[in-house]
């Protein structure tokens, strides 16, 4: 987007980073976290200045609002959508990884946490838990009493904690599992490939009906291994990982045959890998060449 130097425009692209952070945490869609960013922007523009007292808040307020709408459109496309469907992956500054809190909020495994809340319950928790934002300035956003955002945000809450690691592993825990998980798969393997695998491991993989991808997560780590070694490499070609950071967290780079395949973001739980979580769909994969920063302030 190009804009003109004025104010207006000076105080948009202060808090862009933070509008596209909200945004994508809203959406899970780096493409229609900018359309929501064009769409803030066309509002904004048209704001009386006199009656706006936190320019931040107003911005934070208009971008829910407008990824509010755009959450109900998504629903019909993801009910249409073949298989799985994952967030897009973005490659990352290395601030975001430096930022515990951070790289927690964007992460592929609470991201696909967040699917499973309503477009509200997600609007709230995302701006409580993740933005600090103040009861009422949510309220003003999702259009709901103080009280009830209040409500909300606790049942949202429960709901995440419920379906989230109780212990974030740190990111060196992360990087040595995908390195074992990456040997393991370099060479084929099997034994060390279901060392680093929990028992219970679930993979879910994206293709969005472009590429080959299982039309359900499949859960169990001989079945994923099968999937892995028996399955792509077999029908594909050879498979092998490259050390990434996607969305502050520490990542893998999958090619076949040399040629790039898409990205693997990991959940892990005591040293072992719990969640496998593999985006093929190129139209998923613009965002993995180019660093996106993103930022909570």
């Amino acid at each position: 987007m190009n804009y003109a130097t004025d104010p207006a425009t000076d105080a948009f692209l202060t808090h862009r980073n933070l509008l596209f952070t909200v945004a994508y945490e809203l959406l899970g869609s780096a493409a229609d976290a900018e359309d929501v960013l064009q769409e803030t922007w066309l509002r904004w523009v048209k704001v009386d200045w006199a009656g706006v007292r936190d320019q931040r808040a107003y911005l934070v307020r208009i971008t829910t609002r407008q990824s509010l709408n755009r959450l109900r459109t998504m629903k019909r496309r993801k009910e249409a959508y073949v298989g799985p469907w994952l967030p897009e992956p973005l490659l990352t500054t290395p601030d975001v990884a430096e930022d515990v809190e951070l790289a927690e909020s964007v992460s592929m495994a609470l991201m696909l946490v967040l699917e499973t809340l309503s477009p509200t319950e997600r609007a709230v928790f995302v701006l409580r838990e993740a933005f600090e934002v103040s009861y009422d300035e949510i309220a003003a956003a999702v259009g709901k009493s103080p009280a009830a955002v209040r409500q909300i945000a606790h049942r949202a809450r429960q709901h995440v904690d419920s379906r989230r690691p109780r212990e974030v592993a740190s990111a060196s825990e992360t990087r040595a599992a995908l390195e074992s998980f990456q040997r393991a798969l370099d060479t084929g393997d099997l034994q060390g490939l279901l060392d680093v695998l929990a028992p219970e491991v679930v993979l879910v993989a994206d293709g969005g009906g472009v590429k080959q991808a299982a039309l359900r997560p499949i859960t169990g780590a001989e079945k994923v291994v099968r999937m892995f070694v028996g399955g792509l490499r077999k029908v594909e070609g050879t498979l092998t990982g490259e050390p990434t950071v996607v969305n502050g967290n520490p990542a893998l780079l999958v090619r076949l045959d040399g040629e790039f395949d898409g990205i693997l973001a990991v959940r892990v739980e005591d040293a072992r890998i719990t969640g496998l979580y593999y985006v093929r769909n190129p139209e998923k994969l613009t965002r993995v060449e180019s660093e996106t920063p993103l930022t909570l302030r």
